[in-house]
């Protein structure tokens, strides 16, 4: 059988495996292979796991021979390295926490583990999860599979990255301000962002508590839903989880959308978007229509307050949730300052990045006395208009459509000392984690080669209607299917 193993779906993986067509340890060197060939150009990777993966592996294929298997056992993954894994180093790609081996698993990680599980590595990202591009890593910025000069969007630049170069089937990532679907959309891949409170968020590392949230990015839609019957529940250490039950998402994917009802949020075709990614998105649109959906066209007025909405309340966090770097409980610690204070202030100068300690002094800001009301009140305050302007949408509407970002991706170093451009590269992804909704990126087609992605977003806990219609799609289109000549 000649099957190219590292271009797999999880779902086709899982046929071969319970076939015993190929063991897991095959698939585990296939992925570690790849990783060898392309990593060097990709740079998806902070830490590869070897012997960790060889390890499940051959646990998997124990179980395999059992028959009882979950759909993800023995599949090779990558998590993103905010995420902490026992006994495995997890970095937040940051100096910080370079040499940081945390003594617990996050919920997902446990969650994944019981399912069978084959760790390949962990993925490399933007700084603490701050950044649009994965160039804002401290050990290495991550190159786009389609075109590497250009980037792979952030903050989960090396998990998107790494299932479009086929380095692992499946990879997790987390999502603050669109760090999951903006990458997916940049590479070509299916990326979901769940509702908030969806997936549990204990033993996540946290950059802004109120808008982060775990997701899969696979290859097609399939899998994300097969990675989410398993990610997704609730947990009692995590306060903000949310206790729903948990559907079998795979139920959902019947490829029938007549019927269903799709909003068209003429903001989101912002001043400025190129018009390649617009033609492509209205081209997705007509073809919804020919698949029996109803479309029609609704405004959300209050989206064009969502940047500076976000960029009060993320970096707010982000100055509460970064104070405990201190140099002195874990992690880096400057060496040779005098007092306790200069060692605090010399760890955070050399142990954080430029574009974290940007955020950090903002969020202060924000927070300090006299500017609280005028800034961060303000902004939760708009927060609860963005909110209910999509619950009005959402009464009428099933889902809302739309571009995932207004450019395809751009050249690495293009934006990176512009920080108000490379922020408004998620202007279409922001004001759905303002408001806690879930999202989903897929492919939705190339302009100059280079990778165009669609966003569809529900209301909250409605993951399995935005499943239904990119699934639909999906078997009506083979954007999903391209690969890039790496």
């Amino acid at each position: 059988m000649t099957t190219d193993y590292n271009q797999l779906t999880i779902h086709e993986a899982n046929k071969l495996l319970k076939d015993r067509q190929v063991s897991s340890v095959e698939l585990t060197k296939a992925c570690l292979e790849r990783i060898q060939q392309v990593e060097s150009k990709v740079g998806a990777i902070v830490t590869v796991t070897e012997e960790l993966a060889l390890e499940q592996a051959r646990k998997a294929d124990e179980l395999i021979g059992t028959g009882d298997i979950n759909p993800l056992t023995g599949v090779p993954a990558l998590i993103k390295d905010v995420m902490c894994t026992r006994g495995v180093r997890t970095t937040c790609s940051s100096k910080m926490l370079e040499n940081f081996v945390p003594p617990y698993d996050a919920a997902v990680v446990e969650k994944l583990n019981e399912a069978g599980m084959v760790m390949v590595g962990k993925a490399n990202m933007d700084e603490f999860a701050m950044g649009s591009s994965t160039e804002h890593s401290a050990f290495h910025p991550t190159h786009n599979p389609w075109n590497l000069s250009r980037v792979p969007g952030g903050s989960s630049g090396g998990s998107a990255a790494a299932v479009a170069a086929g380095e692992a089937i499946y990879t997790l990532g987390s999502d603050t301000g669109g760090s999951i679907r903006q990458p997916a959309g940049f590479c070509s891949v299916t990326g979901l962002k769940p509702t908030y409170g969806r997936v549990s968020r204990y033993g996540l590392v946290a950059f802004a508590s109120s808008l982060d949230q775990i997701g899969p990015l696979t290859q097609d839609v399939t899998d994300c839903a097969l990675v989410m019957n398993v990610i997704a529940g609730h947990d009692s250490r995590d306060s903000t989880s949310a206790p729903q039950p948990v559907p079998d998402y795979t139920q959902c994917l019947t490829g029938d959308i007549k019927g269903m009802k799709i909003g068209i949020p003429k903001e989101y075709f912002v001043e400025g978007m190129q018009p390649e990614v617009e033609t492509a998105i209205r081209v997705v649109i007509e073809q919804l229509q020919d698949m029996g959906a109803k479309v029609g066209e609704v405004s959300l007025p209050h989206t064009r307050h969502a940047l500076a909405v976000y960029y009060i309340i993320a970096p707010s966090e982000a100055s509460a949730n970064l104070a405990r770097y201190d140099g002195t409980k874990y992690g880096f610690r400057y060496q040779g300052a005098d007092t306790m204070w200069d060692t605090m202030d010399k760890t955070r100068q050399h142990g954080f990045g430029a574009e974290v300690k940007r955020r950090i002094m903002l969020g202060t800001y924000a927070l300090s006395a006299g500017y609280y009301d005028a800034y961060y009140l303000k902004a939760q305050k708009v927060r609860t208009l963005i909110r209910r302007e999509f619950d009005e949408a959402f009464e009428k509407y099933d889902v809302l459509v739309a571009p995932t970002s207004p450019t395809v991706p751009f050249e690495i170093g293009e934006k990176v000392d512009d920080p108000v451009q490379m922020y408004l590269a998620d202007v279409c992804t922001l004001p759905v984690n303002i408001a806690g909704l879930p999202g989903i990126s897929i492919p939705a087609g190339f302009a100059d080669n280079l990778p165009i992605g669609m966003q569809i977003i529900s209301k909250p806990f409605a993951e399995e209607t935005i499943l239904k219609i990119a699934h639909a799609y999906q078997q009506a289109t083979d954007w999903h299917m391209r690969k890039p000549a790496l």
